[in-house]
């Protein structure tokens, strides 16, 4: 038998239990997530000295959780409310002393259970007036790109930074489900309620989970069943050929659709709440309908119909375009490719097709503009995809935190200030939009995230998913409040406020000495870590920064260059157009321009780049100063962990900023106003 790995809390310790561990409770409701609440607080109450009670008894009670089913006691029935609350939703109060929870379906109850937790002794004091809270997005989903059998380059996880899978060992289960069971306690917590447990690059050992595998799954999906998380999986469009033996995989094939129709039947069989297939296809040598002569509609509807009667859905990822350009045309352009490829298709997808949208047009890159194919396809439901794992923000070895930049993209509105914003896209009209999914940065490190303070950007995630509308700043403090307790010589303002003075603005700070103004990938090709300038400039991979002599940054305007800036709505596609409107922190992702072009800062482009990337070194040695200064309040081996990072921040910091300048200072011939010293 395996033994579990030690593992940190994260945002669940047992301190964090400790206001409902100390009262009586009374808890309403039948079905298996109500059970969860029930243990969960039972759990607490052994630990805290409280007591809990399932079923109507008599009071008197501190806090009720309750089904809206249930006949209600005192408090619970007086704020019962009038109209449903919504699937996964729940009403809180407070009123004579007694907090109350309640819910149209367990689901409801557990997220209630969780807010409770969050708010602490906060939820026991004083009065609240009735609160309804609904998730904005039906699906709230992780993709872990984790392989089955250790990939010779990629290893287990793919672009995962936290060590290996929690799911998977060298080709089999790696057995270690009390570390599951403790994943799906946290994500429930922040409020995700689906994943895909293998790579979106599905290899072969990976293909096999879909058939004689299976079961693998199953105990996965077992553990993760009490937490109200669906287990998805990564298929193969191949499938039928590799698994079934088929002579094609043609979407469009008679013998394919029967296919599919079995192996989907024979997995509801076996999980009967399998959430469904993700796809990626036609994208970076995966296999996909264009080999038939089909489109990636034939393609998503194939699965869509086999899924279906069992109520599943296929998330078709738009991460489609060509990887073997030539680096010499400059009409082709990768940021087109997505709406080029999925735009003329809208309407044609089943009801049960969610086409996967990355947020920016290219790859997860520091600074994108906002995908303009979630403004192209009002006829069919979109996910917003983001990416948790750092692969090009310092790939949780550098601080960055970045739900400020999630709020952005969600916050965007593609037909301008007073039109629909992208989280409405994603939550759809009545609610059953795509939903935000976002690629896992979860691995087997005991932190959970290698990074100890990566750890907020997964539990923001989940947040942001739920309430789309929620300040970063707020977040952060949640999760600094639930996962801290200050050591006997600290004090938890004073902890909180280092936190704060490191993480708030960190994306920014990584954005200041890595890649400026929008240009992006200027990485290390394949590990994508740390600087190399011209790494992609001469590759068939489509990630160009076209610097010369004279000037640096991609024409996509729609009067001499790509034309990208005409995929977009107005008035996004004249402010993007223009040289003039162009926001400062996008002009060189939309136009090529002399390094003497006055930025609306007042700064030169070339000014701008030596400044940022000076400004961003001293930010992340102020960062490990303030760190260093605040041993105190940590444990003391979470602290020598995260000071260590910072110092390797540092160093990789400095590189950047070295590295970016010299490049343009030997490029433009334009020395630093300044005086400062340029390699």
């Amino acid at each position: 038998m395996t033994t579990p790995d030690p593992v940190h809390p994260a945002w669940l310790p047992p301190e964090a239990f400790r206001a409902i561990g100390s009262r009586r409770t009374l808890v309403l409701g039948d079905g298996l997530l109500a059970g969860t609440v029930h243990d969960e607080v039972a759990d607490a109450c052994a630990r805290y000295g409280g007591r809990v009670r399932r079923g109507a008894e008599d009071g008197p009670y501190d806090l009720v959780l309750a089904l809206t089913t249930e006949p209600l006691p005192g408090v619970a029935g007086e704020v019962r409310p009038d109209s449903a609350i919504g699937a996964e939703g729940y009403l809180l109060a407070r009123r004579d002393g007694v907090t109350v929870v309640l819910a149209d379906d367990p689901a409801g109850l557990l997220y209630g259970l969780f807010h409770v937790v969050r708010l602490g002794e906060r939820a026991f004091a004083g009065e609240l007036q009735a609160e309804r809270h609904r998730p904005a997005m039906r699906r709230r989903m992780l993709d872990h790109w984790d392989n089955v059998d250790v990939h010779p380059v990629m290893g287990q996880v793919e672009r995962g930074y936290a060590g290996g899978s929690i799911f998977w060992r060298d080709g089999a289960p790696r057995g270690d489900l009390a570390r599951v069971r403790a994943y799906g306690r946290l994500l429930a917590a922040c409020g995700v309620n689906a994943i895909s447990v293998n790579n979106v690059n599905v290899r072969a050992t990976g293909a096999r989970l879909l058939t004689d595998r299976l079961g693998d799954v199953a105990a996965l999906a077992d553990v993760l069943r009490p937490y109200g998380i669906r287990v998805h999986l990564s298929v193969s469009f191949a499938s039928p050929v590799v698994l079934g033996g088929l002579p094609t995989a043609d979407p469009l094939d008679e013998g394919v659709r029967k296919w599919w129709a079995g192996v989907t039947e024979r997995v509801y069989d076996t999980i009967p709440d399998f959430g469904g297939y993700v796809v990626k296809a036609d994208s970076e040598g995966e296999p996909g309908p264009f080999a038939y002569g089909r489109d990636h509609a034939d393609g998503a509807n194939l699965l869509a119909e086999a899924l279906e009667p069992f109520g599943g859905v296929v998330h078709w990822r738009a991460f489609v375009y060509n990887h073997r350009q030539d680096w010499r045309d400059r009409s082709t352009d990768r940021a087109r490719a997505a709406y080029d490829h999925f735009a003329p298709l809208d309407g044609r997808f089943r009801d049960n097709v969610i086409l996967q949208v990355k947020h920016g047009p290219v790859d997860f890159q520091v600074r994108e503009p906002v995908s303009p194919v979630i403004a192209a396809m009002p006829a069919t439901r979109l996910a917003v995809e983001l990416q948790v794992t750092q692969e090009y923000t310092g790939q949780q070895r550098h601080v960055c935190y970045l739900p400020p930049m999630w709020r952005e993209v969600l916050g965007f509105r593609p037909w301008g200030p007073d039109g629909t914003a992208v989280a409405d896209v994603a939550g759809g009209a009545s609610g059953d939009g795509g939903g935000l999914v976002a690629v896992s940065n979860v691995g087997d490190d005991p932190y959970w995230t290698g990074h100890p303070l990566a750890q907020a950007n997964l539990y923001a995630f989940g947040r942001l998913a739920w309430a789309p509308w929620t300040d970063p700043a707020a977040i952060l403090d949640e999760w600094i409040d639930l996962t801290f307790t200050p050591t006997a010589t600290g004090d938890t303002e004073a902890l909180r406020h280092t936190l704060h003075a490191i993480m708030d603005g960190s994306w920014r700070t990584y954005e200041r000495y890595t890649a400026p103004l929008g240009v992006g990938f200027m990485v290390r090709p394949g590990h994508h870590y740390g600087p190399d300038v011209d790494g992609y400039e001469y590759t068939p991979w489509g990630t160009y920064h076209f610097a010369d002599r004279d000037g640096v940054g991609v024409d996509r305007t729609r009067a001499t260059g790509t034309g990208f800036t005409g995929q977009y709505p107005p008035p996004w596609s004249e402010v993007y157009e223009s040289l003039d409107r162009c926001p400062d922190e996008l002009l060189l992702f939309f136009h090529h321009v002399p390094y003497g072009h006055v930025l609306h800062s007042g700064a030169t482009v070339v000014q701008h780049i030596y400044d940022t990337h000076f400004a961003g070194v001293e930010e992340a040695i102020e960062a490990r100063r303030r760190w260093e200064e605040a041993a105190a309040l940590f444990d003391p081996s979470l602290h020598a962990r995260v000071e260590e990072l910072l110092d390797e921040q540092v160093r990789c910091a400095e590189e950047w900023r070295d590295q970016i300048n010299a490049y343009f200072f030997r490029k433009s011939g334009v020395p630093d106003v300044r005086g400062r010293r340029i390699p």
